[in-house]
This record gives C-alpha cells, sequence and structure tokens, in this order.
C-alpha cells in the first residue's frame, strides 16, 4: 500500500487494485467500472466526467476510504 493520496490522474483499474476498500466508492457514485472494457485504460477524472459526477468530491470520497 502506498502512502500517496489518490489523485484524479490515477487509472481506475490500478486504483481499485491498490485500494480494494475503494471499490464501495465506486459503486456508491453509479462507477460499476470495473468489469468494464473502459477502466483499464480510463483513469478516474474521466470515468467520473463520463458518469458525471463531482470529481473533486469523488476523489475527496476516495481518499477518505483509504484514510488520507
Amino acid at each position: 500500500m502506498s502512502d500517496k493520496p489518490i489523485t484524479k490522474d490515477m487509472g481506475i483499474i490500478e486504483t481499485v487494485q491498490q485500494y480494494p476498500e475503494t471499490l464501495s466508492v465506486f459503486q456508491k457514485y453509479g462507477l460499476g467500472c470495473i468489469g468494464c472494457a473502459a477502466a483499464r485504460f480510463e483513469n478516474i477524472e474521466a470515468g467520473a466526467k463520463v458518469h458525471g459526477v463531482d470529481i473533486n468530491k469523488f476523489i475527496d470520497d476516495l481518499n477518505a476510504a483509504i484514510g488520507k
């Protein structure tokens, strides 16, 4: 586990693999991205934009889930 916070530039799959506890946050925001082909190459910001999610709130919640 990294001591760095999650950023909007991180890949979706990379984030979930590194921080499995974020999966529930992705689901809460309607990003069931994990099974989606786009999740393999999209970063968090791109996924949030497609789903109309407030990126700042989303990143805050992801970091809260990992205690950052």
